[in-house]
This record gives structure tokens, sequence and C-alpha cells, in this order.
């Protein structure tokens, strides 16, 4: 064989092979490696929203059955309608000094976002606190001074005071009705104007006494003041003090009185006449909302009355005159739509002296800053 006839054999063989392979791998496809399994990814849980931290600062004991005792029924009210969404605390008994701004102010180190002052002295110390930390919205009850950080809530206990003195002004045999007053700020003045008027509605010759303990919780002091009333003549006791001291001396006496804030009734049953209550919850719990949906603002006040549901007269006695309750639901009826208004003149002040001319309704900076007793009245405001 020649060389010629070897290289063609080679040639031949070769070409064979390359044919042969191409033989074998037709009618496959070559199939791309599968992608590796990853493990499932879980979703993000949600961000835990933590509780919003609410505290009060309290002036009494939340057992005073009274004030304190009101003040923390709105806050259980606001836990009621909250739940885990709030978390709230207090302190009771807390002195109208700079202890207060230490109390205040260890809340909001603590971590409270809302905190409440709920009486007159707090207002101070809370502007003060409320200057130093700006992350926290503060809440001051009867006062009148306001902040970015910090706004006014307050009741209108007159309407209540007002409601009362009807009744007093009915049951009273003597014509003399007795006051035990706490601090006398506007505020207290006016409830114990306002019981007055309501009472000389029905009977115009109504006096009223009025005996200061310049404390708003002090029980040993308040029946000092009731007992020194009584004895004086007054027959219907009524309060602007926190406990229910005046109504058990009443009941004690032989007297007739009122529960104040709260329903007393449990306290003197036999000289209970009527309770004129506040409830705070609706506040409190308006309030709260807000500020969970960031709309709370501050530089501004509430005051509140019978026309929201803040304040009322409860549990009157069964021997009061059918017509006398009569008027009480014809009062609370014109305080919520409007059409009745307690200070219209002419109201004259215990001088002879105009207070409100006639047919003028007084304004709230008129009632947010009375100093003098109207006619009836008996003495001088202390300071004034």
């Amino acid at each position: 064989m020649t060389d010629l006839q070897k290289r063609s054999l080679l040639k031949l063989a070769a070409l064979t092979a390359v044919a042969s392979a191409a033989l074998m791998g037709c009618g496959k496809k070559e199939e791309p490696a599968p992608a590796p399994v990853s493990a499932p990814v879980a979703a993000p849980e949600p961000a835990k929203v933590e509780p919003l931290k609410v505290a009060f600062a309290y002036v009494g004991p939340v057992g005073d059955g009274g004030w304190t005792y009101a003040h923390d029924n709105g806050r259980k009210a606001v836990e009621q309608a909250y739940g885990d969404k709030v978390v709230t605390s207090f302190v009771e008994k807390v002195p109208e000094s700079a202890d207060a701004e230490r109390v205040i102010r260890d809340m909001a180190q603590q971590g409270n976002k809302l905190i409440f002052g709920t009486t007159f002295g707090y207002m101070e110390p809370m502007l003060k606190v409320a200057g130093d930390i700006k992350d926290v919205k503060f809440e001051h009850a009867t006062g009148y001074k306001t902040a970015d950080n910090m706004r006014t809530y307050d009741s209108r206990t007159y309407e209540g005071a007002y409601m009362a003195g009807v009744v007093a002004g009915k049951m009273s045999k003597s014509g003399t009705l007795g006051v035990v007053g706490s601090v006398p700020i506007p505020e207290v003045v006016r409830n114990i104007n306002s019981f007055t008027l309501g009472a000389q509605s029905v009977n115009p010759k109504i006096k009223t006494k009025v005996v200061w303990v310049n404390e708003w919780f002090n029980p040993p002091k308040e029946t000092e003041a009731a007992t020194a009333l009584i004895n004086g003549g007054a027959d219907v006791l009524f309060q602007n003090t926190d406990s229910s001291a005046v109504l058990q001396t009443a009941e004690k006496m032989g007297k007739r009185a009122f529960g104040w804030d709260s329903d007393m009734t449990a306290y003197g049953p036999k000289a209970h006449l009527a309770s004129a209550v506040i409830n705070w919850g609706p506040y409190y719990v308006k309030t709260v909302g807000e500020v969970l949906e960031g709309k709370w603002t501050g530089n501004s006040g509430s005051w509140w009355g019978v026309k929201e549901g803040a304040i009322d007269l409860v549990s009157i006695a069964a021997d009061v005159p059918d017509e006398t309750k009569k008027r009480i639901d014809e009062v609370k009826a014109g305080l919520k739509d409007g059409s009745f208004a307690i200070w219209k003149g002419p109201i004259m002040d215990n001088t002879g002296k105009v207070l409100v001319a006639k047919d003028v309704v007084a304004d709230d900076k008129f009632l947010g800053g009375l100093k003098t007793y109207v006619k009836g009245v008996e003495g001088k405001v202390p300071g004034n």
C-alpha cells in the first residue's frame, strides 16, 4: 500500500468517527443545569408599636370619694377605651408645691408622653417642666397658662353648683345655706355664686354663709367648717372641697347636704339631697385618642359642661318635690341646647354693684376672673 493510500484510509477513518459521534448526539437536547433551590424568605414582622404611657398627678388620695376619685375614674375610662394601646399610672397626694415639679418631671423621665396635672396649683410647675421637655404633652386642669406642648382643660362645675342650688333653695327651712370653700380662686368663687343664684331662683330671700379651709382636701378642717356653718344657722350645706366630710357632718347633725365631684350618697344617705358630679372620662378618652392619632395640639384650652356630658346632678333625694326635679331637667336641657344661661343679668354683687347688666350673658372671660360674691352671699372673698 502506497503512502497516498495510507493517508486516504486515515482520513476516511477520521471522517467516519466524526459522523458516528454526530449520529449518537442526534435527537438529544442539552438541558441547562437546574437553578439551586433557595430557602423561602420569611416576610418581615411588623414593628411592634409600644403603648402610649400616660401619667396622672393627683392632689388627693384616689379614695377621697370626690375630686381625685372622679379623675381616677376618668383614667380607668381611658384604659377601658384603649386597652393595650396605653399604659396608665398615677401618683396621689402630690402637694401644690415644689414637690409637684419633681413628680411631674419624674413622670416625663420615666417615658410618659402624656401627663395630666389635676389641680390648679400644678400650673407653674407643669409649665416649667413643659419648657424643658418638649417631646412630652402636658394637660393642666383648671389653669389658664399654655405652651406649644401644654394645654388646659376644665369642667363647668358651676353648672352642677347651680342645679344643687335649685334643690337647696327649695329644701332649706331656715333660708340660710352654708358653703365650705377650699381655696379662694375664681373657680371656687364662681361655684359659690352659682349655687346661690340657683337657690335664689326658687327663693329670692336665700342667704349664703361661707367658711374657707384654704385646702382642697383636709377632712378634719372640712368637718370643723361644716359644724360652724350649722351652728351659725345653715340647714343645707354645700362644698367645694374634695372629701365627703361635709356630707357626713350634716348626717351626724341632722341637716342636709350635697355630694361634690362624685356621687356621695353612701356617705350620708339621710342628709344627701343630690350630688353634683364631674365625668372626666369623655375628655380623657378624647385627648388620649388625639395623641394616638397624632392630632393633639397645644396652646389651647377646653371647658366642658352639661352639654358635653361632663357635668350632671344625680341621685336626687326622694323627698325633693317633683316640681323641683322637673326644674332641674329643664335646666339640664337648656344648658345642653344653649337656650338657658346661668349667668344672665341683671346680677348684682353683695355691695349693690351691677356685675352683669340686664339681659347680658356673661362670657367665659368674665366667669374665669370672678373675685367677688353675688348678692346674698355674706362677707368678702379673701384677698379681695
